[in-house]
């Protein structure tokens, strides 16, 4: 079926990770199996569409990033339609279907697509499909599909209602603050022509009638083995016995060809938009913990006198980062492409593919070395998604292996699926030595692997203190992998850094020059942040409470240095009080920071530091000392209120934002709803409004 003769739609995507471009790229290719053409792009992509004039219906794929704020490349588009001068029904002719995608384990769940959904209502424009919010706590999934399934009946009814055949849009009008439940698509409206194809399996991965099918359950109860547990590579009943809904094979879109190499390469990655990529030496490294902590805290100095870099204390900057080497290696091996680690790449898209809008992935730059495209290009430690799943089926030869990766993508196998894969942390070659005769070819990783992503870290210092340096802390990240044999593994860019400084950390904390050679300095590359937020007042009188365990108050260090010397050019100054509020497990192991804390301390730049260690043994087990920064706090209460309502005061959080973060959030909202005398709803919303006031700030992840 041609585009002129199908209806047409408008496809909009802001994504952070992919995530939401890859469900807007899946909509697109279901799209036209249901007789519908999405127009589809990403929301920074402003010169290609215009909501003003827009007839068509819209729908919107969004994610959410960092404290609930919509991805950056939704940032100039939220900015646009907040504009105050808009009138109210700037976009009422619009109507539109809305999916966000969060985490509910985040304090503000799906508020990226939240904030968009509020604000085309303010503006006129009005739903035609219910709002999808779906949770990668649980699994995008088990929102994501019910929804797309559900969005061409509302779809084909739109295009009624407009044509004024009937008014049925209303029906599927968004109830403020309901999100999408499964139970809400019926069976009855899933398309027959769904990519989602019905396929009856056996144990062997082949199609089998209806009435063998019946009998799978008789057959296989007399030989279940009772004692037998799930895996990844393994299921047990029901699982292991039904039949399955899997995906459709995703197509293949990519050649692959290979030149011999050409001499010295430098591979160039890519980081739209940021403009300038920054080299600088590491001039210092320093470990923070002692021998025996459970986890190792280096704090690095950064050298960028010799750049334009600058940075204000709070700023966050990102690290451009490589595969880990052995992992580089043995992916190498298992593709059977070792020989040809140095060959350059060449991609051609596939003549005749059958996948709308293909192109090659810009993050894979032109000519690069089959080496350096693994090593710099490829997120290879991926979680593998369900299409990807999908496509390896093909290039697996043994039956029980492709029975599982077949269960694994199936809407029966959800649960296994976040179990094994999602929340095991699996990547791709986990997958492959778990299943060793699946051989995918270098294309398909091309067409599924997403791109290496810069790490983030905040800056921990203040160019006034340390003048011509930027410092960061970081934990090594380690873990356990998910497959046998098991073995540790680092973070990708914390177990790189630490290798960098290894073998040149010096007692001292200074890296180790030899005959003065710049060129023994380890070289990293970075780039600055796009959006920062996490700063302090512009007016020092303002109290300022700040709330980060562990690595968390890298920050907070580097506002205390900044205040120092602001005291020392301003002597005569008013200036607000600041708290901080630390916790680590033991006060002999992990104690960041701790001779500096006492410094400001000693010096009253730092009003009051409040310490809670998680770990130490209480001297005194009938009235223990609090255990962790939300503990902490209560018993602050008064203090804290004050500061934040009466005296006007800022609030920075600043760690981990799946516990620490949620658990401070709702002491705050104990503390203001006790000392307020009022209901918890009502101080929800004086923490929402000063959110909103840009005084309660997080830098969490």
């Amino acid at each position: 079926m041609c585009c002129e003769t199908m209806k047409r739609f408008l496809l909009l995507y802001a994504t952070q990770r992919g995530q939401a471009k890859a469900i807007a790229e899946e909509i697109r290719e279901r799209a036209g199996t249901h007789g519908f053409f999405a127009d589809l792009h990403c929301l920074s992509e402003s010169d290609k569409y215009d909501l003003k004039t827009e007839t068509d219906p819209l729908v919107i794929v969004v994610s959410t990033t960092g404290t609930g704020d919509p991805p950056e490349t939704a940032v100039k588009f939220v900015k646009k339609i907040k504009d105050k001068t808009l009138p109210p029904d700037f976009l009422s002719h619009l109507r539109y279907g809305l999916l966000g995608l969060g985490d509910s384990e985040y304090t503000y769940f799906c508020n990226g697509g939240k904030i968009i959904d509020k604000r085309l209502q303010e503006l006129g424009a009005r739903h035609f499909y219910k709002t999808g919010h779906a949770d990668d706590c649980v699994g995008l999934e088990l929102v994501v599909e019910p929804w797309i399934a559900g969005l061409w009946t509302a779809l084909n009814k739109q295009f009624v209602s407009s044509e004024g055949k009937a008014d049925m849009a209303s029906d599927f009008s968004t109830t403020p603050g309901i999100s999408l439940q499964i139970d809400q698509v019926k069976p009855e409206v899933l398309p027959i022509d769904s990519q989602i194809a019905l396929l009856k399996l056996d144990a062997s991965g082949r199609k089998v009638s209806e009435a063998s099918t019946q009998n799978i359950t008789s057959i296989h109860s007399e030989t279940l083995i009772e004692d037998m547990e799930p895996s990844l590579t393994q299921s047990i009943p029901p699982l292991s016995q039904s039949a399955l809904n899997i995906p459709a094979l995703p197509p293949e879109y990519l050649d692959v060809h290979f030149l011999d190499p050409l001499g010295q390469e430098q591979c160039q990655v890519s980081f739209p938009p940021v403009d300038t990529v920054f080299q600088v030496p590491i001039s210092k490294a320093i470990r923070l913990t002692k021998e025996d902590a459970i986890k190792t805290t280096l704090l690095l100095e950064l050298d960028i006198s010799n750049t334009t870099y600058s940075y204000q204390p709070g700023d966050s900057f990102n690290i451009i980062c490589p595969n880990n080497a052995s992992e580089v290696k043995e992916l190498l091996q298992r593709l059977q492409l070792s020989e040809k680690r140095e060959h350059s790449i060449v991609l051609k898209v596939k003549e005749n593919n059958k996948k709308k809008g293909a192109t090659i992935p810009q993050h894979i730059p032109e000519g690069v070395s089959l080496q350096n495209l693994l090593s710099w290009c490829l997120e290879i430690r991926a979680i593998p998604k369900k299409a990807f799943l999908r496509a390896l089926v093909e290039y697996t030869s043994d039956n029980t292996e492709k029975r599982r990766l077949q269960e694994l993508c199936s809407k029966q196998g959800a649960s296994d699926y976040n179990r094994f894969i999602r929340d095991s942390y699996v990547s791709l070659l986990d997958l492959l030595q778990a299943f060793p005769t699946c051989k995918p070819p270098l294309s398909l990783l091309l067409e599924h692997l997403p791109k290496l992503r810069a790490r983030p870290y905040s800056c921990a210092s203040s160019c006034l203190f340390h003048p011509g340096k930027l410092h960061f802390a970081f934990n090594i990240v380690e873990f356990l992998s998910s497959v046998e044999p098991v073995i540790l593994r680092k973070g990708v860019c914390t177990g790189w850094l630490a290798m960098m400084v290894d073998s040149v950390l010096q007692r001292n904390g200074n890296i180790s020059q030899g005959n003065n050679e710049e060129a023994e300095y380890p070289k990293i590359s970075i780039f600055p942040h796009n959006t920062n937020s996490f700063r302090l007042p512009n007016d020092p009188s303002v109290p300022i409470i700040m709330i980060g365990p562990g690595t968390g108050i890298a920050p907070f260090i580097g506002f205390l240095q900044h205040r120092e010397k602001i005291q020392e050019q301003h002597p005569d100054g008013n200036f607000g009080a600041m708290w901080l509020f630390f916790g680590c497990r033991h006060k002999d192991r992990d104690y960041l920071f701790r001779e500096d804390l006492s410094h400001f301390v000693k010096n009253g730049i730092l009003t009051q530091l409040k310490v809670s260690f998680s770990r130490d043994i209480p001297v005194d087990k009938e009235d223990p000392p609090p255990k962790y920064v939300q503990d902490n706090i209560r018993l602050y209460a008064q203090q804290v209120t004050r500061i934040l309502l009466q005296e006007k005061g800022y609030i920075y959080v600043c760690g981990d934002a799946k516990g620490m973060a949620k658990d401070v959030n709702e002491a705050l909202m104990e503390i203001l709803s006790k000392e307020t005398r009022v209901e918890k709803l009502e101080a929800m919303k004086m923490l929402a409004t000063l959110r909103e006031e840009k005084r309660y700030l997080q830098d969490i992840w």
